[in-house]
C-alpha cells in the first residue's frame, strides 16, 4: 500500500469531476459556480464518466414533467388516457441549469428526492456576486467548485474513465478508521458548520479518494483531502478566529497524587483537517457565502414584495378548478388534460356528439400572482461612537445598494439617528440623485439614540404598509446606545428602550436585519437583534463593497 500526496490545487476540478463519478449518491452532487465559458464546458464534459444517464432541468420545470402525468398528446390521439413517467422516475444525473433561480418548491422536490438516494444533482450556478442556489439543494451537494477567475490552464481535463470505472468497484470494500468520523464532525464543528451532512459527504470523499489512489483503507491524505473538498464553501467561521486564545494549563496534581495524561492519539489531529480547510478557503469566499446564506436566513425578506390575490396578471400559478365569470381568465390547455382521460366513456354515452366532449367540472382558470412594491428602509447611526470611517463605510455601501434598488424599481427610505433624536432623511423614494444627495450630506457625530432610530424605522414602516407597500428594515449600527427616548443620557434607560422596541419588530412581522460596523462584534447588539428576529451579521473589518454584498444578498 502507498499512498499519494493530495492533489494539488490546479487538480481540483478533476479530482472533484472523479469523486462524484466514483460515489455520485454517497456526495449528492456537484455545485459548480461560473458563468457560461470554455473553463465551465471543461468541467461539464468530465461529466461523461458518470455512472448515471444525464438529464437537464430548468427552474421553471413543472410537477407534471418531474413526477409523471396525462400526455395530453397521446391522450387525445389514442381516445384514452396514457400517462407519462417523470424524470425522477429513474436513477439519473440531474443538471440543473441556472441553479442559482431555482424556486423554493423545486427546491423541496429535488432535495427529497437526493434524499431518497435516487441520484446525483449538479447544480449550474450562474449567479453574479451574492446570487445563491436555494440552501436545501447546496446543503445536499457535497463538492463545490469556484471557477471565477480560474483560467483555461487550471481546469483539469476529463478523468480517466478506467481509472474512475476500476475505483467505483474498489469502493465497496474501502475500509474506514474508527475515529474518522469523529475527527471530521469535529472539523466541521471548528468551522461552523451547523449541518450534520457535511461530516457524512466528507467521509464520502474520504473514501472515494482512497478508491482513486488504489488503496483499501482511509489514510490522513484522504482526509485532508476530504476536508478541503468539502469543507470549505461551507465553513462560517475561520479556524484562526476560533482559536485565538490557548486553552487553559490541565490542573495541578493533588498531593499524592500521580499526573496521568491520555496518551496523544496516533491518528491524524483535528487542528490539521482545520488548517487543510483553511489552507483551501479564498479570502473572500466566506463573505460571498455569508452573503448568500443571509438572504436565505433573513425570514421575509424575500426579493419581491408581499404576495397580491386576485390578479389578472403576474407571475402564472397552477390553474385551478372553476367556472369563467368575466373576471377569471379560462386556461384551455389545463382544461383539456383535465378533459381528455374521460373521452372515451363520454363518447360512448354521447356517440352522436360532435368534437371534444367538456363539461364545467372540467374547466380550470388561470391564476397569477402580483408583489406588491417594497421599500428598504436604511437606518443609519451617525452618532460619534460610529466612527467616521465606518460611516463613510456605511454610506458606501448604501450607495452601491441603491443602484441595484433602482433596477428593481424598490422604494427606498433613509433614516439617520445622531445626537438626541432620529431623523428622517428621505421618505420612501425611487429617485436615485435625491437619495445621493441626502445620504452624503449626512454628518456624523453625538450619542447614539438607537431606540429613537428604531421607532423612526417603524413608524416609516407602518406608514408603508398602510399604502399597500413590503417594507424591510437594514439597521447598520454599532449598538451602543446611551440616548433614552426621552432624550436623556442614560446608558441603562437607552438600552431597556431599544429592548422595548425590538420587541415592538418581533411582534409587527417587519423583516430586518441589523449589520454590526462595531470593530468588534457587539453581544448586547445580537441579543438585540435576537429579541427582534432579526438576521444579525457582524462585518467588523468589511468595506463597502462586502458590505454592500451582504447587504444586497440579504435584501434581494
Amino acid at each position: 500500500m502507498t499512498d499519494t500526496p493530495p492533489a494539488p490545487p490546479t487538480d481540483r476540478t478533476g479530482l472533484a469531476v472523479a469523486l462524484l463519478a466514483i460515489d455520485p449518491i454517497g456526495l449528492g452532487g456537484l455545485w459548480l459556480r461560473a458563468r457560461a465559458c470554455p473553463q465551465r464546458d471543461r468541467v461539464t464534459a468530465g461529466f461523461d464518466v458518470l455512472p448515471l444517464p444525464r438529464i437537464r432541468l430548468h427552474p421553471g420545470i413543472g410537477d407534471d414533467a418531474l413526477y409523471g402525468g396525462t400526455d395530453l398528446a397521446a391522450t387525445l390521439a389514442t381516445g384514452r388516457r396514457v400517462v407519462g413517467a417523470g424524470l425522477l422516475a429513474h436513477p439519473a444525473a440531474l443538471v440543473l441549469t441556472m441553479a442559482e433561480r431555482c424556486p423554493a418548491g423545486l427546491a423541496v422536490r429535488l432535495g427529497q428526492w437526493l434524499d431518497a438516494g435516487t441520484g446525483c444533482l449538479l447544480a449550474l450556478d450562474e449567479g453574479v456576486e451574492d446570487e445563491l442556489p436555494p440552501a436545501a439543494l447546496t446543503d445536499r451537494l457535497g463538492l463545490f467548485l469556484d471557477l471565477e477567475g480560474t483560467g483555461w490552464q487550471a481546469v483539469s481535463a476529463p478523468p480517466d474513465p478506467a481509472r474512475v470505472a476500476a475505483a467505483r468497484e474498489r469502493l465497496p470494500y474501502v475500509d474506514t478508521p474508527e475515529d474518522a468520523a469523529r475527527m471530521l464532525t469535529v472539523t466541521a464543528a471548528g468551522l461552523g458548520i451547523a449541518s450534520l451532512r457535511a461530516p457524512l459527504f466528507a467521509l464520502a470523499a474520504a473514501r472515494a479518494h482512497a478508491a482513486l489512489r488504489g488503496d483499501d483503507c482511509v489514510t490522513d491524505d484522504d482526509l485532508r483531502v476530504a476536508a478541503q473538498m468539502v469543507f470549505a464553501h461551507r465553513a462560517t467561521t475561520r479556524p484562526d478566529d476560533t482559536q485565538d486564545s490557548a486553552p487553559p494549563p490541565p490542573p495541578e496534581p493533588r498531593e499524592g497524587e500521580t499526573s496521568q495524561t491520555s496518551p496523544e492519539p496516533q491518528s491524524l489531529p483535528e487542528d490539521m483537517l482545520l488548517e487543510a480547510a483553511r489552507a483551501a478557503l479564498p479570502a473572500d469566499l466566506l463573505a460571498r457565502l455569508a452573503a448568500g446564506r443571509a438572504a436565505r436566513m433573513a425570514s421575509g425578506s424575500s426579493g419581491t414584495g408581499a404576495a397580491k390575490k386576485g390578479n389578472r396578471r403576474g407571475r402564472p400559478m397552477p390553474p385551478r378548478e372553476g367556472r369563467p365569470d368575466g373576471q377569471s381568465r379560462l386556461d384551455p390547455v389545463a382544461t383539456l388534460r383535465t378533459a381528455a382521460p374521460w373521452q372515451a366513456m363520454r363518447r360512448k354515452l354521447q356517440p352522436q356528439a360532435p368534437g371534444l366532449l367538456i363539461r364545467p367540472s372540467d374547466f380550470r382558470l388561470r391564476r397569477f400572482q402580483e408583489t406588491s412594491d417594497r421599500v428598504l428602509i436604511f437606518t443609519v447611526d451617525a452618532s460619534g461612537s460610529a466612527a467616521l470611517a465606518r460611516l463613510a463605510e456605511a454610506k458606501g455601501a448604501i450607495e452601491l445598494l441603491l443602484a441595484q434598488a433602482y433596477a428593481r424599481r424598490d422604494h427606498v427610505a433613509l433614516v439617520a439617528f445622531r445626537g438626541t433624536n432620529a431623523e428622517l432623511l428621505l421618505p420612501p423614494t425611487r429617485s436615485l440623485v435625491q437619495t445621493k444627495r441626502r445620504l452624503a450630506s449626512l454628518p456624523g457625530g453625538g450619542g447614539t439614540p438607537l431606540a429613537a432610530g428604531l421607532r423612526l424605522a417603524m413608524e416609516v414602516a407602518i406608514q408603508a404598509r398602510a399604502r399597500g407597500m413590503t417594507p424591510t428594515l437594514a439597521l447598520l449600527t454599532d449598538g451602543r446606545a446611551n440616548i433614552a427616548l426621552d432624550g436623556t443620557a442614560n446608558r441603562p434607560q437607552a438600552m431597556e428602550d431599544a429592548a422595548r422596541m425590538a420587541r415592538a419588530y418581533a411582534t409587527s412581522g417587519i423583516p430586518t436585519l441589523v449589520l454590526d460596523t462595531a470593530t468588534r462584534p457587539q453581544p448586547d447588539l445580537r441579543a438585540l437583534a435576537g429579541q427582534m428576529r432579526a438576521t444579525y451579521l457582524p462585518l467588523p473589518r468589511a468595506d463597502a463593497h462586502r458590505m454592500s454584498a451582504v447587504l444586497g444578498a440579504a435584501l434581494a
